[in-house]
């Protein structure tokens, strides 16, 4: 199926893992796909752990669910910030009730634990977080993609090419 016109929000807040998000963002527009970011507040520029610049198009009370085909977490730091939203972790809860596509990778398993969405699921991550997920009922596994139903998880920056390459094939596939 053609991605081309189709959404996907993005969380974002400060101190987001810089690759994490560029990636991804700049791979799922060469799709076709219309990247939503957002963030704590519209219109708003946030940084990444090294500095570089995004800016969000609208606030977590301002979208739904239905208007995306995926959701995708952005590592580093913020998603110790995202995950203490309720807006966020409903939006997230909202995504996987409807088995959407969700992609995360690094430090964004925290957002799905905060969630409670990863007891019985097959995931990786950074390995610091190793122990949140099974604590959290996950099942942890370290490999530079993992797909379990509907979470596509990912590790670290260097794991991104295989990470995009699968989750971009599951947004595909669950919307045929």
């Amino acid at each position: 199926m053609n991605l081309i016109g189709k959404k996907v929000l993005a969380f974002v807040d400060e101190e987001f893992e810089d690759l994490e998000m560029w990636y991804p963002v700049l791979r799922m527009r060469e799709e076709g796909l219309k990247v939503d970011l957002v963030g704590p507040q519209a219109n708003t520029v946030y940084h990444g752990k090294y500095g570089v610049p995004i800016t969000s198009d609208y606030a977590f009370d301002d979208v739904q669910c239905s208007d995306y085909i995926g959701l995708y977490v952005v590592g580093g730091w913020a998603p110790d910030k995202l995950r203490r939203y309720p807006a966020v972790l409903r939006l997230t809860e909202q995504f996987h009730k409807d088995q959407k596509p969700i992609g995360q990778i690094c430090h964004a398993g925290w957002v799905l634990i905060s969630a409670k969405i990863v007891k019985g699921y097959t995931m990786t991550s950074t390995p610091g977080i190793r122990d949140d997920l099974e604590n959290a009922g996950a099942t942890w596994v370290d490999e530079e993609v993992v797909i379990d139903r509907n979470i596509v998880s990912g590790r670290r920056p260097p794991d991104l090419p295989a990470f995009m390459k699968q989750y971009i094939r599951i947004l595909t596939e669950f919307n045929k």
